[in-house]
C-alpha cells in the first residue's frame, strides 16, 4: 500500500542532493514496476494480528508446524487471537510447509502478477510451478543421457568426474552433417515463435503472460510431445547417423536457448543445467551468443528470434500428426483400452495429403499411438465396425470387435452427436438472424454456413456409425 509513497521518496530525495556537472537533478528511475497487493488465498490482506502472513522464505526452506504455529501465534499484540489462528493454521498447513524452492516461488509471482490488481496467493500454483521446475530437470536428464550417456552422466552426478568434451556423444556442434526430421523443424519453428512472444510480453512488463508462454511451450510442447517425437528417432535401426546426429542437436540447442529465455524468471535451475549442456550445443563455436566462454547464463546473451526458422507446413504435418494419436488415445480412454495394447488402426475419407502425411509418419505413430498396423481404406472398401475420431474430414477408426462394450460406444456417439447438434442450432441461429446476414461481411457470413456443413456432415458419419453398432 505504500510503495507508491517510497518509491516517489526516493525520486524526489535523488533529484534534491544528486546532481550532475551542470547542476541539472539526476533521475534515479526511468521505469518503476510494482506488483499488485499480494493476499492470502480468501482475498484478505495478510496481517500478522489476523495470523496470515505467509513468510517468503518459508516458502522457500520449508518450515515444521511447530515452527510455523510459535511463529504466527508468538509475541502478540493480541494474545486472545493466538488460539483461533492456530487452529486455522492446523487446518490450513497440517503437516507445516514443505520447501518449493526459490525458482517456483519466482515463477508463481510471476504468473500471478496480472497488470491492475491484487494477487490472491494459491499454494496449489506454487505446487505446480514446483512441478514445472522439476518438469525442466528431468527433460534435461533425458537429455543429457542421450547426448553424454547415461553412465557419464551418473559417475558426474555422483561426484566421480567431471564431464568432459571426450565424453560427449557426436550433436553435431562442430557443424558436422545433420538430417532434421520434421519433429526437428516443428520445434526449432515452434521456438522461433515463443522467443518473439516471451520477448513482447517483457517488453511490455506482463510477466504473466511471459510465464504462461514459457510453460507452454516447456510442458506442452518441448517436453509433452518433442522430447517422445524424439524417442523413434534415437532407438530405431532405421534412422541414418545424420538422422540421429540432427535430434540430438534439436534436443540440446532447444533446451538451451530455452533456459537462456527462461533464466529471468527460474534463475536457479536455469544456470544448473546451463552450465551442463553449454558445450553439447556448441556454446560459442555454434554462434548462439556473442561470448566464447560466458562463465554464467547471466554473461550469455538473451535469444533472439530467427523467423527463417519458422516452418508453417512442419507445424500442419505436427499439427495433423498430434490430432491423429490424440484421437487413438481418446479412443482407448473411452473404450478401457490399456497403452500396452496394441491396436489396428484403419484410416477413411481422407485426402491425399492425410496419405501422404500418412505414409511419412508410420514411424511416430506406430511408436506413439502403440499401433500394430495401419491401413489406408480407399473408397469402396469395406469398413470394419469401429470407435471413430475425426481429424478435419477424415475418419480414425479403431475395430470394435474383441475391444468395445456397445453400450457404452452407443452413448458416446450419441453425446457427441448431441454436443455437435448444439453447437449446429447456435450456427443456425445466427444464419436465421436477419441482422446478423444483413450487417455482417460477406465472408463472415460464408464462413458460418460452412461451419454448419461440416458439422451437419460430421453428424451424418457419427450416425452412420451408430447404425452400424446397432447391427454388431
Amino acid at each position: 500500500d505504500i510503495i507508491f509513497f517510497w518509491v516517489a521518496r526516493m525520486i524526489m530525495m535523488t533529484m534534491h542532493f544528486m546532481k550532475d556537472e551542470n547542476g541539472k537533478p539526476e533521475v534515479p528511475f526511468k521505469t518503476v514496476y510494482v506488483t499488485g497487493l499480494i493476499r492470502d488465498e480468501a482475498g484478505d490482506k495478510m496481517s500478522k494480528s489476523k495470523g496470515n502472513v505467509l513468510d517468503p522464505i518459508d516458502l522457500i526452506d520449508g518450515i515444521g508446524l511447530d515452527d510455523l504455529l510459535a511463529k504466527r501465534c508468538g509475541n502478540m499484540m493480541q494474545p486472545k487471537l493466538a488460539e483461533k489462528i492456530g487452529k486455522r493454521t492446523k487446518k490450513e498447513f497440517a503437516n507445516g510447509i514443505e520447501a518449493y524452492g526459490t525458482d517456483a516461488l519466482r515463477f508463481t509471482l510471476a504468473a500471478l502478477a496480472s497488470t491492475g490488481r491484487d494477487i490472491n496467493w494459491d499454494m496449489k500454483r506454487l505446487e505446480g510451478y514446483r512441478n514445472f521446475c522439476n518438469k525442466i530437470w528431468n527433460a534435461s536428464r533425458y537429455v543429457m543421457m542421450n547426448t553424454v550417456g547415461e553412465a557419464a552422466l551418473e559417475a558426474a552426478a555422483g561426484g566421480k568426474v567431471t564431464i568432459t568434451p571426450a565424453m560427449l556423444v557426436d550433436c553435431g556442434a562442430n557443424g558436422e552433417a545433420v538430417e532434421l526430421s520434421m519433429a526437428d523443424k516443428w520445434i526449432i519453428s515452434r521456438l522461433q515463435q515463443v522467443i518473439t512472444t516471451v520477448r513482447g510480453h517483457f517488453d511490455q512488463y506482463r510477466f504473466d503472460l511471459a510465464s504462461q508462454a514459457l510453460y507452454e511451450f516447456i510442458w506442452n510442447e518441448y517436453c509433452g510431445w518433442y522430447l517422445e517425437l524424439s524417442k523413434p528417432i534415437l532407438t530405431d535401426d532405421v534412422s541414418t547417423v545424420e538422422a540421429k546426429r540432427g535430434t540430438r542437436r534439436t534436443l540440446v540447442q532447444v533446451l538451451e536457448a530455452t533456459l537462456r529465455l527462461a533464466h529471468p524468471l527460474i534463475p536457479f535451475i536455469t544456470e544448473e543445467i546451463w552450465q551442463q549442456i553449454k558445450d553439447l550445443a556448441g556454446y560459442g563455436a555454434a554462434g548462439l551468443t556473442e561470448s566464447d566462454a560466458a562463465e554464467s547464463i547471466m554473461m550469455a546473451a538473451y535469444p533472439e528470434a530467427d523467423d527463417s526458422q519458422i516452418n508453417p507446413a512442419a507445424e500442419s504435418d505436427i499439427d495433423w500428426l498430434k490430432g491423429v494419436i490424440v484421437s487413438v488415445r481418446n479412443i482407448r480412454g473411452e473404450m478401457n483400452i490399456p497403452p500396452s495394447k496394441q491396436l489396428p488402426v484403419f484410416f477413411v475419407n481422407g485426402s491425399n495429403s492425410d496419405k501422404q502425411r500418412l505414409e511419412a509418419n508410420r514411424q511416430y505413430l506406430a511408436a506413439l499411438a502403440s499401433l500394430e498396423s495401419i491401413t489406408w481404406l480407399n473408397e469402396g472398401d469395406e469398413a470394419p465396425m469401429a470407435a471413430t475420431q475425426l481429424v478435419g474430414e477424415m475418419e480414425v477408426l479403431v475395430p470394435l470387435a474383441g475391444l468395445i462394450d456397445k453400450d457404452a460406444e452407443s452413448a458416446r456417439l450419441n453425446k457427441e452427436i448431441d454436443k455437435i447438434k448444439k453447437d449446429m442450432g447456435r450456427v443456425e441461429g445466427k444464419l436465421n438472424n436477419p441482422k446478423f446476414v444483413d450487417k455482417a461481411p460477406a465472408e463472415v457470413v460464408q464462413k458460418e454456413k460452412d461451419k454448419l456443413a461440416d458439422m451437419s456432415s460430421a453428424v451424418g458419419k457419427l450416425e452412420e456409425q451408430l447404425e452400424k453398432l446397432a447391427t454388431l
